[in-house]
């Protein structure tokens, strides 16, 4: 399984090729939160997923990284969440995030469609108003901050996408992960073997094992037609172009505009 941060490196890279990237692990005590004049410095701050609940407040990793959140929101420089990222920067200026109470959402999220803002919405040009994304969550946002525009759902998850400004900054961001591929879901998933099984997503483990071959099988072998269609995986999720349509247009819309201000 690829960290997080390696596969928004990659997506980042897909773009811009020669960007300058620095990764930080905020939830890491040993780890140096980035100063204010730090983030002013950067041309975008991507948040990753993560493996933490927003809804537990006792974590102490929380504080650290909610803090970091807040300073991005005070400077001038945009942000990007996918996930976890979603979810923090919601909490950062003023929302809520709390277990899903249709449980986990994993593999594809599936009908995700543009609410009327999301259709208008720069960070969806050129996407379908309907589409199927690669997830992996159990939380969601259950309040949004009073200034946030919802720009896409489905029936399991209200809260896929999201923009707002608050303070100076300025954060787009998804529920679901354009960064994933076939193969990072099902490496995903191996981890959640037996909570899957648990949860009714696969009668037993021979089930789930011909699952997860399926799925590395179509990252091997992409143009298997019979693959595709038994996964019920369509060009809206196995298109690279349209799969990370959103990244792009926050790097083509919010990030070059910063860059070109400066």
């Amino acid at each position: 399984m690829t960290l997080a941060s390696e596969l928004h490196v990659r997506m980042l890279r897909r773009f811009e090729p020669t960007a300058a990237i620095d990764v930080i692990f905020p939830a890491d005590s040993d780890v140096g939160i980035p100063s204010a004049d730090d983030l002013e410095a950067c041309a975008g701050i991507i948040w990753t997923g993560c493996d933490k609940s927003l809804a537990d407040a006792d974590d102490p990793d929380l504080e650290r990284q909610l803090d970091l959140a807040q300073g991005i929101l005070r400077a001038e420089t945009p942000s990007w969440g996918t996930c976890w990222g979603l979810q923090i920067m919601a909490v950062a200026a003023g929302g809520e995030v709390q277990h899903n109470p249709n449980g986990r959402e994993i593999g594809l999220a599936r009908k995700i469609r543009l609410t009327p803002e999301g259709r208008s919405h720069p960070m969806y040009a050129g996407k379908r108003e309907v589409f199927d994304a690669f997830a992996s969550h159990c939380d969601i946002v259950t309040r949004v901050p009073s200034q946030a525009l919802v720009l896409a759902g489905n029936e399991h998850t209200h809260v896929q996408a999201m923009a707002f400004r608050y303070g100076k900054g300025a954060f787009w961001g998804v529920q679901y992960h354009p960064d994933y591929n076939s193969r990072e879901v099902a490496r995903l998933m191996v981890t959640r073997e037996k909570l899957l099984i648990s949860e009714g997503f696969f009668s037993d483990g021979q089930d789930f094992e011909t699952h997860i071959r399926h799925l590395e099988s179509l990252a091997e072998n992409p143009d298997n037609k019979s693959l595709r269609w038994q996964l019920g995986i369509d060009e809206d999720v196995f298109s690279l172009d349209i799969r990370q349509r959103e990244f792009r247009n926050w790097l083509t819309e919010v990030v070059a505009r910063r860059l070109r201000a400066s």
